[in-house]
């Protein structure tokens, strides 16, 4: 931070005057002493002349607090923007504990400046980030407790970021973008994507790719190319396989029941290929389950 204000010829003054804080504030932050809050990240961003994604990168997509602070709001300025006596509705669906109203849509989706089916994929995140968040303090797994109706991916971003998050797991994490980019490209036998263009697929900024890059980001995280296209029912396979994998590697296979497609959950063409992933992994990994 303090690198860019200089580089911009900004004192810690205009800086502290454009934000509404003390300068002995902007200091502490450049200083590691403190951080800002993510509401203030924007307008930070903004008086730096710089773009709020280059100054401060974000890792996945948002979910319903990143949209908020995004935006510059403090969760209880919420309240008067649905018209409301407290800030409860929003601050239920951040914590993943209630969806929002439909009627609450809206005027949200115009305040965070997105639309509301965007609103709504990021509100699935919320609630997934929360049922994690259950599962790593040992509350039971979404499968044995009531279902709930978050959507399997929907836009290429979402797509690429839920094989990222759920193929990946450990210390290690999964590849950059610039490994990612190399990976590619050695599929492809020529320079077909940068670093930069893995990074705008993964993000949203760029919402469609050749199909030579869509072809060679299968082969490496290892599905079928066919889950890239806009076919929501092949979408939901992946999701649903993903969902049983990660099982598999907590060793809690039994416990996962396909649901999704109508009273009789999952067909058997789909149970197939999830069945298949969990024999693979258990092939590969026997360790897995012990």
């Amino acid at each position: 931070m303090r690198t860019v204000r200089r580089a911009a010829e900004i004192s810690q003054a205009e800086v502290a005057a454009a934000l509404g804080v003390a300068d002995s504030t902007v200091a502490g932050w450049e200083s590691g002493d403190a951080v800002p809050d993510a509401e203030k990240l924007p307008a930070l961003a903004r008086v730096l002349n710089r773009k709020l994604d280059d100054l401060f990168p974000r890792t996945g997509l948002p979910d319903l607090t990143d949209l908020r602070c995004d935006a510059g709001y403090y969760q209880y300025e919420t309240a008067a923007l649905i018209g409301t006596k407290s800030a409860g509705p929003v601050a239920g669906a951040e914590r993943g504990e209630r969806r929002l109203k439909d009627k609450y849509l809206p005027t949200l989706a115009t305040a965070y400046r997105v639309s509301e089916e965007e609103l709504r994929r990021a509100e699935d995140r919320s609630i997934a980030k929360a049922q994690a968040q259950k599962t790593k303090a040992g509350e039971p797994e979404a499968s044995e407790a009531a279902p709930t109706s978050v959507r399997p991916p929907g836009t290429l971003a979402e797509k690429i970021t839920l094989i990222l998050e759920r193929s990946y797991p450990g210390e290690q994490g999964p590849p950059s973008d610039e490994e990612i980019a190399a990976a590619i490209n050695a599929h492809a036998g020529s320079e077909v994507i940068t670093d930069e263009g893995v990074r705008d697929l993964r993000t949203g900024a760029a919402e469609t790719a050749a199909p030579v890059v869509l072809d060679g980001l299968a082969a490496v995280v290892g599905v079928s190319r066919m889950y890239f296209e806009p076919d929501d029912a092949v979408a939901l396979q992946v999701y649903e396989g993903l969902r049983l994998l990660s099982a598999s590697r907590k060793g809690a296979v039994g416990q996962v029941k396909g649901r999704g497609l109508g009273a009789q959950g999952l067909p058997a063409n789909v149970m197939e290929f999830v069945n298949g992933l969990v024999t693979e992994l258990e092939q590969r990994e026997p360790e897995a389950n012990e």
